[in-house]
């Protein structure tokens, strides 16, 4: 009865049903892996934010296949702050970032198509893929101490088949937290244009950048040289993840880029998801960033401070360089069972971290942290970590 497209099993991992028991036990979990802005302890100004969603215009219904223009003129104005030229025009709102996924999927691919993606990254990229009816073709970012995550071009030209649509690149990629380089969107365009492959590239923590060695933090908004689908949303940029707005920024040659936007029109007109109330309040939740990410700026910086003194002297468990994103990266110094080790962790200490195998990294004994968890949370947690560790807990087979 059902579509092969869904997972045949559904049932939650060993993990989920840990933290389900602890919660009916009503057993303490500090979680580590707090990634809702609205509940971990930022200031929201509710008074503008209550404005913001009161318009005059909200009782008329002003169907746009692309979204309101007031909205898309907001999103141009800030990818115009980045330093990034985006017409209005080539701007199309969504439900939601993954809801813009799902949009360049359809634009680009038939069912059956092959999507490149980056392991390690978000978890959601063969959910995404797969119920769009495609196969998820996974290509490795590898750690090199100095260098930090790359890809191997060559390599991933060696993936490309007959059926592959696209590449999907994440800037900054979460976990790992490691931009684009400028050769990186270099090669990424020669094989777009080598084998009539479109980028997709989702930049909802483009924001955040920690440090980049003296390099800036580049969109690849208005990219030309290859069909460009850039994806973002209110959610990471403002905070507000309910509010349910997303975007897709297409760009590209002028020999393919209007074509591109005829058939997006026909995609977003079949469905028109976008709320009213937030495309009118646009242009007012983005002019709020600033103090909103400011604040998210000083706690991912005393988190991640907080995280490295604990960690100094130790051999057995660093934590990996962060050039932007909300998350940080631990490994231990042996291959380690990352199931065993968080289910250990949380059995014995109540503390709640992502195993890296949620993100699909190569290799056992990473463990990803949220460093937007509340300091107070965070700071007991991170001790009770390096404590289990320091007892000879992470060697666990």
């Amino acid at each position: 009865m059902f579509a092969k497209r869904l997972p045949a099993q559904l049932s939650p991992n060993r993990l989920a049903r840990l933290i389900a028991d602890r919660r009916r036990a009503g057993l303490e979990i500090l979680d580590l892996t707090e990634s809702n802005p609205t509940t971990a302890g930022f200031h929201y100004d509710d008074i503008g934010l209550a404005a913001a969603l009161r318009h005059p215009d909200l009782r008329r219904y002003q169907p746009c296949s692309r979204g309101l223009e007031a909205a898309r003129l907001a999103v141009a104005d800030y990818y115009r702050d980045l330093g990034r030229r985006v017409p209005a025009d080539d701007i199309f709102l969504t439900a939601s970032t993954s809801e813009a996924y799902s949009y360049a999927f359809k634009l680009l691919a038939d069912p059956g198509d092959e999507i490149l993606v980056p392991q390690p990254s978000y978890p959601l990229f063969e959910a995404l893929t797969v119920l769009d009816a495609l196969q998820p073709v996974p290509y490795p970012l590898r750690y090199e101490p100095g260098q930090g995550w790359r890809f191997d071009p060559e390599h991933l030209r060696n993936l490309i088949s007959t059926r592959t649509r696209a590449i999907v690149a994440v800037n900054p990629n979460n976990p790992t937290g490691s931009f684009i380089r400028p050769d990186e969107l270099a090669a990424l365009n020669e094989l777009g244009a080598a084998f009539d492959l479109a980028l997709i590239v989702d930049e909802v923590f483009l924001d955040y950048a920690q440090t980049l060695g003296g390099r800036a933090a580049a969109s690849a908004a208005g990219n030309r040289q290859a069909l460009t689908l850039v994806l973002s949303g209110l959610s990471k940029i403002v905070g507000l993840p309910q509010l349910k707005l997303g975007w897709l920024a297409a760009s590209g040659p002028e020999s393919i880029i209007g074509s591109a936007r005829e058939r997006l029109d026909f995609i977003a007109d079949t469905y028109l998801s976008v709320g009213a109330p937030v495309q009118l309040a646009a242009a007012d939740l983005l002019k709020q960033r600033a103090g909103f990410q400011a604040q998210v700026h000083r706690r991912l910086a005393d988190n991640e401070l907080y995280l490295q003194q604990g960690l100094t002297g130790r051999a057995d468990l660093t934590m990996l360089p962060r050039e932007g994103g909300w998350a940080a990266i631990l490994k231990g110094s042996a291959p380690i069972d990352d199931e065993e080790l968080v289910c250990a962790l949380l059995e014995k200490t109540g503390v709640l971290v992502h195993p890296g195998y949620f993100y699909d990294f190569q290799a056992d004994g990473f463990l990803v942290l949220s460093l937007l968890t509340p300091p107070a949370v965070f700071r007991e947690g991170v001790g009770r970590l390096i404590g289990f560790a320091g007892r000879g807990r992470m060697l666990l087979p």
